[in-house]
């Protein structure tokens, strides 16, 4: 019953989405299945949240390397639960004045607001910045001309790297015949995002999508049961 009854709820909800998007009369059936499902993410969210604050309190309780780390997830998470839930900061909604916690609970002034402006946001920041070097070393690694694909790779990325720039209008300034001028790197530049690369997102996307109508489809005939766990 662990295994079935799961299933069935998974095969019947694939199918009842399915048919609102295509029937007119069932768009009601969608609808219900979608409340369900926040319904069903709230609960997911407070075990997600439960799970995490337990596998952290154990990192503590056994000093295991890096527990100090645990510590600041801890305090931040229950933090900004508090901040959160309670709406500090936050101003009543002028429509319903008398119920003050009718504001918006993000509202531009609110400790809410303040973490996620003045916290997450710069540590985000930080962390694309050092993905950024490391984006770069793994490049200057691909980027040697071993073969063909290889140089075609790299002069391609050169072009791209020069025409987002300055220097891709610099460099031919002044020389380069009116007739010539598709050969600036501002302008190859453009030709390949709207030609070249877009046909290749095209195609990337085409076979994301055959992938999951090949997933969803399996899920829904109950083929594929990986998602459920094991006994």
């Amino acid at each position: 019953m662990k295994r079935t009854v799961p299933l069935i709820i998974a095969i019947v909800a694939g199918f009842v989405l399915l048919i609102a998007n295509f029937i007119p009369f069932a768009e009601s059936w969608g609808l219900t299945a979608q409340e369900w499902f926040n319904i069903l993410a709230v609960g997911a969210m407070v075990l997600g949240g439960g799970n995490l604050v337990k596998l952290h309190l154990m990192k503590v309780s056994s000093k295991r390397k890096g527990w100090g780390y645990s510590v600041v997830t801890i305090a931040c998470f229950f933090g900004t639960l508090f901040f959160g839930l309670l709406k500090i900061g936050v101003h009543p909604n002028p429509l319903t004045p008398d119920y003050a916690w009718s504001g918006y609970y993000l509202e531009n002034g609110s400790t809410l607001w303040w973490i996620y402006e003045h916290m997450v946001v710069p540590l985000t920041s930080m962390m694309f910045a050092m993905l950024a070097f490391y984006v770069a070393t793994a490049a200057f690694r691909a980027f040697r001309a071993k073969n063909t694909e290889a140089t075609l790779l790299l002069v391609t990325a050169g072009v791209v790297l020069l025409g987002r720039t300055y220097a891709g209008v610099w460099l031919f300034e002044g020389w380069l015949p009116e007739s010539m001028q598709w050969l600036r790197f501002d302008n190859l530049t453009v030709w390949i995002m709207d030609i070249p690369n877009t046909a290749g997102t095209r195609a990337i996307t085409i076979g994301i999508a055959l992938g999951v109508v090949a997933t969803s489809l399996r899920i829904l005939l109950g083929v594929d049961r990986s998602y459920l766990g094991q006994d």
